[in-house]
Formats: C-alpha cells, sequence, structure tokens
C-alpha cells in the first residue's frame, strides 16, 4: 500500500487516513465522519469552543455535517480499482438514525395487538442498538429503557417469555444510571420479581447473564429503602445462582448485587440467612479469577459486621486460613478486606479457639509481614491494631516477635 499513489484529497485532515464517510462542515473542509466527530465531541466535553482543524473557525455540531456523496464514490471506485494492490473497499455508511423511526418502533413493542408485530419491532431495535454507540443512546433519549421494562413487566404478568431475551439485551446495551431511569426502577416494585421469573425459566443462560447484570444496575441506583424492601427469597435466589458455578460474568454480577444491597436495612442478615458465607468461602477455595476474588473478600468483610455472618465465617473450617493464603497475593483491595474480616473477628469474635486457630493457620504470621511488607500505612496500623488485641495471647509463639509490636510507630 505505501508504493499506491493515494489521491491527497482522499485523505482525512485528521486522521490522514482514507476517508470512509467523507463529510463537509460549515467551513467547507471536507472530513471523515468519525474523525471530526470525535474532534468535536472532545471540545464539547471539555466546555472549549471546538474550531475546525484547518481553518480555525468557529465550529459547533449544531450546525450540521453534510455527506459529501460524491468524494464517497470516487473513493469507493478508486479503492476497487486498486483492489489488486491490496486496497480495501470502502463499504457504503449507513444512513443516520432518526429518532422518529425509533419511537415507530417503540411503540410497536407497546402495541398489544400482534405478538409478531411486537417481536418484528424488538428484532429491528436489538439490531439497531447492537449496530453502535450512536444508536444507543438514540434508543435511550426516545425512551427505549422504559419501554423495555414495560414489555419484560407485560410478559412477566402474562407469563409468556417470547421476546423476553430480546428486550433484556437491548436494555442492558442502552442502560445509564440517569435520574429518569432510576424513577422508571423505583415506580415498578414488582421489576425485581420478575428478574427472578427469567432467571428460574427455560431460557438460555445469556440472556439470564443479562437479567443478572441489568439487576446489578438497578442495585446500583436503587436507595436504601427501595432495597431494604427487597425479600429473603430474593437473596436465597442470588446465592442459589452462585451456588449452579454460573459463568465468571454471572458471579461477579451477583456479588456486586450482594454488595450493593448490604447497606440497607436488614440485609445483611438476610445475605448470610441465605447461605451466602459457606457458598463464598467455597468459591474462593476454586481459585476464581482476581477480580472475583477481590469481590468474595469485600461481601466476606460486610457480612462479617454483623454478629450471625461471624458465626457463619467462623464455623466454616476454611475461613481463617483462607483470609490468611491470600493476603498480600492477590491486591491491594483484597489486603484491605481481608485486613477488616480479621478485624471484626478478632475485635467482636475473639474466643480463645479463635485467636488459637488465627495463630495455628497462618493468620498471625502474616499480620506481622504486613508490618514490614511495602504496605499502605494504614494497612500496617490495622495489622498492629489486631496484634494488640491479643497480644498476650500471641507474644509468646515463635512467628512472632515482641518488638514488632511496640519497637517501630510505622
Amino acid at each position: 500500500m505505501d508504493e499506491i499513489d493515494i489521491p491527497q484529497y482522499f485523505l482525512c485532515p485528521i486522521s490522514l487516513q482514507i476517508m470512509k464517510d467523507p463529510v463537509t462542515t460549515v467551513t467547507g473542509i471536507t472530513y471523515d465522519r468519525q474523525s471530526i466527530e470525535q474532534w468535536l465531541s472532545t471540545a464539547e466535553n471539555s466546555a472549549a469552543t471546538a474550531v475546525c482543524p484547518v481553518t480555525k473557525l468557529p465550529l459547533s455540531q449544531s450546525a450540521g455535517l453534510t455527506p459529501n456523496h460524491m468524494l464517497r464514490r470516487l473513493i469507493q471506485a478508486w479503492c476497487i480499482a486498486n483492489a489488486k494492490s491490496g486496497i480495501d473497499r470502502i463499504p457504503t455508511p449507513k444512513s443516520p438514525l432518526h429518532r422518529s423511526a425509533v419511537l415507530k418502533l417503540i411503540r410497536a413493542v407497546g402495541s398489544r395487538r400482534s405478538g409478531a408485530e411486537n417481536l418484528e419491532a424488538l428484532r429491528k431495535l436489538d439490531e439497531l442498538a447492537s449496530d453502535d454507540d450512536k444508536n444507543q443512546q438514540c434508543l435511550a433519549e426516545a425512551g427505549a429503557a422504559k419501554s423495555m421494562i414495560s414489555y419484560v413487566m407485560r410478559c412477566f404478568d402474562d407469563g409468556n417469555l417470547v421476546g423476553v431475551d430480546l428486550a433484556l439485551r437491548i436494555l442492558r446495551l442502552i442502560w445509564s444510571p440517569t435520574a429518569e431511569h432510576k424513577q422508571v426502577v423505583e415506580e415498578k416494585p414488582d421489576l425485581f420479581q420478575s428478574i427472578l421469573w427469567i432467571l428460574n425459566s427455560k431460557l438460555e443462560n445469556s440472556a439470564k447473564t443479562d437479567g443478572l447484570i441489568l439487576l446489578k444496575n438497578f442495585v446500583e441506583i436503587s436507595n436504601s429503602s427501595f432495597l431494604e424492601k427487597l425479600k429473603p427469597c430474593f437473596f436465597k435466589e442470588m446465592v442459589r445462582i452462585l451456588r449452579l458455578q454460573a459463568t465468571a460474568a454471572a458471579q461477579r454480577a451477583v456479588l456486586k448485587i450482594l454488595i450493593g444491597s448490604c447497606p440497607a436495612g436488614r440485609n445483611r442478615t438476610k445475605i448470610v440467612e441465605a447461605g451466602v458465607v459457606v457458598e463464598l468461602i467455597e468459591m474462593e477455595l476454586g481459585s476464581p479469577e482476581k477480580k472475583t476474588t477481590e469481590l468474595i473478600f469485600c461481601l466476606l468483610a460486610q457480612v462479617c459486621t454483623c454478629a450471625e455472618g461471624r458465626q457463619q465465617f467462623l464455623k466454616h473450617a476454611g475461613g481463617v486460613g483462607l483470609v490468611a493464603k491470600r493476603l498480600l497475593r492477590v491486591s491491594a483491595a483484597t489486603d484491605d478486606r481481608g485486613m477488616c474480616i480479621y478485624e471484626s473477628i478478632a475485635r467482636y469474635s475473639g474466643t480463645r479457639a479463635v485467636v488459637g486457630e488465627m495463630l495455628t493457620v497462618g493468620g498471625v504470621t502474616k499480620l506481622c509481614m504486613i508490618l514490614q511488607a511495602d504496605c499502605d500505612v494504614y494497612l500496617k496500623k490495622k495489622a498492629r491494631e489486631i496484634l494488640k488485641l491479643h497480644s498476650k495471647v500471641w507474644s509468646n509463639s515463635p512467628c512472632i516477635q515482641l518488638y514488632l509490636l511496640t519497637r517501630y510507630s510505622r
């Protein structure tokens, strides 16, 4: 391609690449659409006045970009003529998506006249949402999220799964944590129940994963008063999914759902009563990915702040030893949450048996290592505080030297 003489006016002044979708600005200069739109978007995000890269004259998005059809045809013809030299053909760009077309499809989804009409409209919306970010933004601004939620709720009421997978995928693609979407979620008290219905259905796992990701999104924007109304059966279903060894994406979504639900009301107790502690420890013993480990430790740290959670944690033979094994081996986030678990255990459940177990499985040794390792100061401080809680028991152990507790004020 370097040996071919490319006409200069085929090249975008910004990217210096052959233009795929040439558009002309009000300043009379032609650019590739993707390059000039990115240029304008960058200026808008930085609150600066956009200027034409060539003429330096003021340029705004509202002025519009005019497709240069003649130049595009010339470029396409030139690419075809030079195909033998390794030049790829430039495809004809798709026409921009109009809001009116999206609104028509949304109305078709909401219509009860024909199931076939609903399904066809959903397929077209799914195709548009899967195409690019601009289409997703257009769908979101036209109110497609509210329409998809209403469709899912309608299917839940009718016990009909037709098109539900498409609606979930569209909703996942266009979702954003806006105030409007938050209001839509909180106006639908049965929305969480409808997702649980989908998770227990015969739909493919990809649709169920979409449902879990959406649940995670819903939890993230919901307030405490809304989340504390979640029933024990909801948390039992989440734990059941963990027990079934779902995909990594599904597991992480469930963990984020539970973490996001913890601060609200008695949800920590509900989560513990659902049997989450045992499942988390068993999952971690299977050596999952680092991201999953961080989420597991985050949730364990949350549930160990309540007495029921600590009781279940200590009842599992591998709990205390697992924390010791992961400290200083996974990530700073895991170290932080692991130290929170140990602090809760040592401070509120530090019986002689528990303190002895921490010593036996190497937990005390790890605390001493943290004092000497290249860790954040607050972790060293927390390790020292935990060691001091039971220093009378641990100080006589060969794995801990008393000077580590008293010599340096790290």
